[in-house]
C-alpha cells in the first residue's frame, strides 16, 4: 500500500513583481474604505508590519511612488489622492473574478432567448432537418459526417435524413437597473454589507460591458432619497445616516427604464430591511420601526405598477430575519417577481445566475 507522496510547493503567483502583489491588496483595501487613500495605506502598513509584505529592496514608499508614476492614482485640484480610471477598471475586473469565478468571455456580445429564429447567432445545438428549414441553417460538415456513417464511403450518398441543422435563436437586449440600499443598517451590528453589494455591482457592470455590450446597466442607490451613480464611482460608494426609501429607488428605476427602447427590462434590488421612509408633500415621512402601513402600501403599489409595465423585480435580501421575509414575500407576489435570501458570500452567485436566466427569456 502506497503512502502519501509529497512534492515541492510551487507558488502560482511566483512570477508576480512586488508591485503587482501589493497592488492587488491595495485595490482591495480601497474598495473596503470607499476610496480613502490614506486609510487604505494605513491598513496596508499594518498588514506589512504583521506579514512582511515588503522587503528592503522594495518598500511601501517605493510602492507609493510607483502608483503615481504608473498612473494608478492621481491628485485632484485640492491635492487629494484618488484612483485613476485604470485602477477603477482593475477593481471591477477583480470583483468579476472573485464573484463569478473563471467566467469565459464570449466573442459575441449577447445572450440568447428561447424564441427560435434564423437570423442571429448559433445556439450550438444540432437537430435533424425538417421541411421548411432554410438552406443556410444546414451544417454541411456535420451532414457529410452523418451521411458517411449511414451509407459508407464506397456507396456514398446524402439523403434528407442525413441533413443536420444548427439551431439559432434571436438575441435579446436586456436593460437592468441595480438598486443598492445605502441606509445605515447596511453597516450595523458590526457587519459590512455595503462592500459585498458594491462588489457585486462592479462585477455585474464589468460582465455586461465585456460580454454583453448591447445590454445596459444603471445603478441606483437609495437611502432617504434615491439617485443614480456612474459605474466608475462604485468603488467610492459608502453608507450614509439614512433610512430606507425603497419607493424613491423604485420610482427612479422605473423612470430610467422608461427611456430604454428595448422591451426586456428588469430591476435587481439589494437590501437588508423593510422600507422605513417615503416623501410626502416634499417632506420625508419616516418610521424607523419599518412596519408603517403607509410606507409598506406605497412600496407594494409600486411593485404592482412595475408588474403592469412588464418589469420584473428580483429582490436580494441580505438579512434573513424571519420578520423581514413576510414583507419580501408580499412584495414579490405583488410584482410576480422573485426573492432570494442570501448571505453575503452567496450574493454574487445569486445575481449572476438570475441575470443569465433572465437573458434566456422574453419578459
Amino acid at each position: 500500500m502506497k503512502g502519501l507522496r509529497f512534492h515541492q510547493f510551487v507558488n502560482e503567483n511566483s512570477n508576480e513583481t512586488p508591485f503587482q502583489r501589493l497592488l492587488k491588496i491595495f485595490l482591495e483595501l480601497m474598495t473596503h474604505t470607499s476610496g480613502d487613500f490614506d486609510e487604505s495605506f494605513n491598513w496596508l502598513k499594518e498588514l506589512d508590519d504583521e506579514y512582511d509584505l515588503t522587503t528592503e529592496d522594495y518598500t511601501l514608499d517605493d510602492f507609493k511612488r510607483d502608483l503615481e508614476k504608473r498612473n494608478y492614482i492621481k491628485r485632484d485640484q485640492k491635492g487629494n489622492v484618488k484612483l485613476d480610471g485604470k485602477s477603477e477598471q482593475i477593481i471591477r475586473k477583480n470583483a468579476l473574478e472573485q464573484i463569478f469565478g473563471k467566467l469565459k468571455k464570449s466573442d459575441r456580445g449577447n445572450h440568447r432567448t428561447q424564441i427560435g429564429g434564423g437570423q442571429d447567432e448559433d445556439e450550438g445545438d444540432l437537430r435533424p432537418f425538417h421541411f421548411g428549414d432554410k438552406l443556410e441553417m444546414i451544417d454541411f460538415t456535420e451532414s457529410f459526417k452523418k451521411a458517411q456513417l449511414n451509407h459508407g464511403i464506397d456507396g456514398f450518398m446524402m439523403t434528407e435524413n442525413d441533413l443536420e441543422v444548427r439551431d439559432s435563436n434571436h438575441t435579446a437586449q436586456l436593460s437592468t437597473v441595480l438598486m443598492i440600499d445605502i441606509s445605515h443598517s447596511m453597516i450595523l451590528y458590526g457587519e459590512d454589507r455595503i462592500t459585498p453589494a458594491k462588489k457585486v455591482a462592479m462585477a455585474l457592470s464589468e460582465l455586461i460591458m465585456t460580454k454583453y455590450p448591447k445590454d445596459s446597466l444603471n445603478v441606483v442607490v437609495f437611502g432617504n432619497d434615491a439617485w443614480e451613480i456612474e459605474i466608475k464611482d462604485l468603488p467610492y460608494l459608502s453608507v450614509g445616516p439614512y433610512h430606507t426609501n425603497t419607493v424613491a429607488g423604485l420610482e427612479l428605476a422605473m423612470d430610467l427604464l422608461r427611456r430604454k427602447k428595448n422591451a426586456n427590462k428588469q430591476i435587481f434590488m439589494i437590501t437588508d430591511g423593510k422600507p422605513t421612509c417615503i416623501i410626502e408633500n416634499r417632506e420625508h415621512y419616516q418610521n424607523s420601526w419599518g412596519h408603517d402601513p403607509k410606507i409598506i402600501n406605497r412600496t407594494i403599489n409600486l411593485a404592482m405598477q412595475c408588474r403592469k409595465l412588464n418589469i420584473p423585480i428580483t429582490t436580494f435580501m441580505i438579512a434573513q430575519d424571519p420578520y423581514l421575509q413576510k414583507f419580501v414575500e408580499d412584495f414579490a407576489e405583488a410584482n410576480h417577481g422573485k426573492a432570494f435570501y442570501s448571505d453575503l458570500n452567496g450574493l454574487g452567485n445569486f445575481i449572476f445566475s438570475d441575470y443569465e436566466r433572465n437573458k434566456k427569456k422574453r419578459f
